[in-house]
């Protein structure tokens, strides 16, 4: 019979006493100021979605990180939405416009292992529409907050180390850079090195109060243009937790 860790001399983690796997996160619906957040269904979002992902040159080339644009047209966009509405595992949701009610994006809760409260937060697809605005910080935050006040421990995000607008959009959410994992898929013929990053519970109190005050209507003018970076909010509010 093993003896228990208390009773081992060599060093080992933290406890966590009473630990019990949090329940599977969704898809959920969070409603936020700017955007809304619901469970992706084919036959509802894929006219919109659709639009929007093919509006811009810009929008086309985000799909270069994320594997390539899977479908060409309405039909295979409405099957594709339809085979990732039917996982639990990436879990697919839609990102809805407050003020129009019209899918702008995607996103997903994947790598879910509750066993040990650690989930990640991908498959970002953003519409023009719906990118660098306030809907889209306020998407992420909800699902952000979600993913905690259910009780995972460990909330990671990860992206090919080569996109830097992910990398840089990690780093504004709060997330730290845990390193690089070389080699780490062949995507399209091409080499994926991924850059891992991760938000752990104890230090998402002190970046709820950053995102409130970011998404606060008086953080912006009346051209929409902010007054404090989000950066500039969670850097310190991590910072202070290091100190």
């Amino acid at each position: 019979m093993n003896e228990p860790w208390t009773r081992v001399e060599q060093p080992v983690g933290f406890a966590v006493p009473d630990w019990q796997p949090p329940p599977h996160p969704g898809p959920p619906r969070l409603a936020g100021s700017y955007c809304r957040i619901e469970p992706l269904e084919a036959s509802r979002h894929s006219d919109a979605l659709f639009q929007s992902w093919q509006s811009s040159e810009e929008c086309k080339a985000r799909w270069v990180y994320l594997g390539g644009c899977p479908f060409d047209d309405l039909p295979g966009c409405r099957k594709w939405l339809a085979h990732q509405a039917a996982n639990d595992d990436p879990a697919f949701m839609a990102i809805i416009d407050a003020a129009s009610h019209q899918a702008t994006g995607t996103a997903a809760y994947l790598n879910i292992v509750a066993e040990h409260g650690t989930i990640e937060l991908g498959h970002l697809s953003f519409s023009s529409r719906l990118a660098r605005t306030p809907a889209a910080t306020e998407a992420l935050y909800l699902l952000m907050r979600h993913a905690f006040a259910l009780g995972y421990r460990r909330l990671e995000w990860k992206c090919d180390a080569l996109n830097v607008p992910s990398r840089r959009a990690a780093e504004r959410l709060g997330f730290s850079f845990e390193g690089i994992f070389h080699q780490h898929r062949v995507v399209q013929g091409h080499n994926r090195d991924s850059a891992w990053f991760a938000l752990l519970d104890h230090q998402w109190p002190r970046l709820v109060p950053c995102f409130r005050q970011w998404l606060a209507p008086e953080n912006f003018d009346a051209g929409g243009r902010q007054h404090t970076a989000l950066s500039t909010l969670t850097a310190a509010a991590l910072q202070r937790e290091e100190a």
